[in-house]
């Protein structure tokens, strides 16, 4: 009996460390994640044309032809090659990034369930990037061609680099980050903070929400915002079946004698 309450026991049970304990962990890994981005962002920066050209092709293929994009500000482009080489950097310290997530969420495990923060780490880096390509492989095709259809002989389309960036890093890190939500409603199912009931419960509170997400996020057209929400919708049914499968099974009552 005491060994069995030994293999179920935690090594740091959360709601005894204190508050600043939290903070100092928390403060920690954020260290950490900064360090990654770092040194990401100093490896993407000697090759920011190449991502520049990269994350902007998606929109040069809707332009018409021998169309680019503008820029109005002297110091327009320097800034462009700084978020484009700091986007990249997220990017390529992910692994790093999602493994202090990981590490932090950990004193919430048992000890069997830490043997698994290794994988969780691959598979958040795979959803994140399963997300950021969906977002750029179809969304921003499909969506900036509905916007483009707007234009007209009064109307010319002329993007400027400062808009396009802030709405192309706000997309794919937003997709990204939604990938991500079977693997954490998993992962919270298993520690009890969500069940099953609760998910399937709250299925029509969470479509509201995806679409009020998606409208926020996206640009002003139906097609971009539903390419949003509906993902989200699907992958909140993901979570749900991950969450039957290693959610927290409750413990049987003993029997009366």
């Amino acid at each position: 009996m005491a060994e069995k309450e030994k293999d179920g026991e935690k090594n740091q049970d959360p709601a005894r460390m204190p508050f600043t304990e939290h903070l100092e962990e928390l403060r920690k890994r954020l260290i950490y994640s900064l360090i990654a981005v770092g040194v990401g962002f100093v490896a993407c920066y000697t090759v920011k044309e190449h991502l520049f050209t990269w994350l902007t092709l998606p929109l040069l293929d809707a332009l018409p032809q021998d169309q680019g994009l503008i820029f109005t500000g002297l110091t327009e482009p320097f800034f462009a090659y700084l978020k484009v080489a700091l986007l990249g950097g997220v990017i390529l310290a992910l692994p790093v990034i999602m493994y202090q997530i990981w590490r932090f969420v950990g004193p919430g495990l048992y000890d069997t369930e830490k043997k698994m923060v290794l994988p969780l780490v691959v598979c958040s880096c795979f959803f994140f990037l399963l997300g950021a390509g969906f977002g750029y492989f179809l969304v921003f095709p499909l969506g900036f061609t509905v916007l483009l259809t707007f234009a007209s002989d009064s109307m010319q389309a002329l993007p400027s680099v400062k808009e396009y960036l802030s709405l192309a890093t706000k997309l794919l890190l937003a997709f990204g980050l939604v990938f991500e939500m079977p693997l954490f409603i998993s992962v919270f199912a298993r520690v009890g903070l969500v069940s099953v009931s609760g998910l399937k419960k709250n299925r029509k509170y969470a479509l509201v929400a995806f679409l009020i997400f998606g409208a926020m996020l996206t640009p002003p057209d139906v097609i971009t915002q539903l390419l949003m929400a509906l993902p989200m919708m699907v992958l909140w049914e993901v979570g749900i079946l991950g969450a039957m499968i290693f959610g927290r099974k409750k413990q049987k009552e003993p029997a009366p004698t």
